[in-house]
């Protein structure tokens, strides 16, 4: 280590690609050392490469599938033996798009294994040590779809709707230690989770060039507030207001109207 250098490491998962992708490079430019978590081998190293050739941090690969308890534990048993963890950052996820009761079922469970325990288990493995040590954060990243349960998306919208109460939940049991939550909740990101959820392309295009940020923007936001809140991270005044009337039950007709 550089003499001076403050030791920092963040573990992101769902690094490979999107908005896991972006936080991993904008930590590693803050002088973060990288435990990076995902699926894809290939992209998960060439990520770690990057990283580390341009800003000389420690980038460390964990090839990991979190929907598989064995991808699960082999993480758990990382954070246990590595070096304390100062950030978590909760961004691996996909979704199945399609009424409930048409959906494969066995996609469904693996959405709430990715999202639900996935995130609680590795907040657990982590914030022993940070509150020992008095400082860290654990970033959840959900969605604006938390604050509006579309049909189409029943499991998706609930398992970030979990995510928003367990981050609000534990910033309160957290609230005298030096520990940060954040429940991220971007609106409409450029990234591949569009392909995955099955949405065409047709309507997509029907959303608001407006509405759309890049996840370099929702990065930035997120990180910004981490510090001092909101709990609850809504990148962008336009989903802040798109929450505001979600509460009074107006969004949900016209993104049904969109969609």
């Amino acid at each position: 280590m550089p003499e001076g250098r403050q030791a920092r490491t963040a573990l992101i998962t769902g690094a490979s690609s999107g908005i896991g992708a972006a936080f991993a490079r904008r930590l590693a430019a803050e002088d973060y050392d990288l435990i990076l978590v995902a699926r894809r081998a290939e992209r998960l190293a060439t990520l770690a490469d990057e990283l580390g050739g341009r800003y000389g941090v420690a980038a460390q690969r964990l090839t990991a599938d979190l929907t598989k308890p064995a991808g699960l534990e082999e993480v758990e048993k990382h954070v246990a033996s590595s070096e304390p963890v100062d950030l978590l950052v909760n961004s691996a996820g996909f979704g199945a798009r399609g009424d409930f009761a048409q959906v494969d079922l066995h996609r469904q469970l693996e959405m709430i294994q990715l999202h639900v325990l996935a995130s609680v288990r590795l907040a657990r493995a982590v914030l022993p040590g940070m509150i020992e040590r008095d400082r860290g954060g654990i970033i959840n990243v959900a969605s604006l779809e938390a604050f509006i349960p579309l049909p189409g998306d029943a499991t998706y919208s609930a398992t970030k709707a979990f995510l928003v109460t367990f981050s609000q939940a534990l910033h309160e049991e957290l609230r005298e230690t030096g520990v940060r939550v954040q429940a991220l909740c971007p609106g409409f990101t450029r990234t591949e989770l569009h392909n995955v959820e099955q949405l065409p392309e047709s309507d997509l295009s029907r959303i608001p060039a407006m509405l759309w940020s890049s996840a370099d923007e929702v990065v930035a936001a997120s990180l910004r507030a981490l510090p001092r809140g909101p709990v609850v991270c809504v990148p962008g005044w336009k989903n802040r207001v798109i929450v505001a009337l979600a509460r009074l039950g107006v969004v949900r007709v016209l993104l049904r109207a969109a969609l």
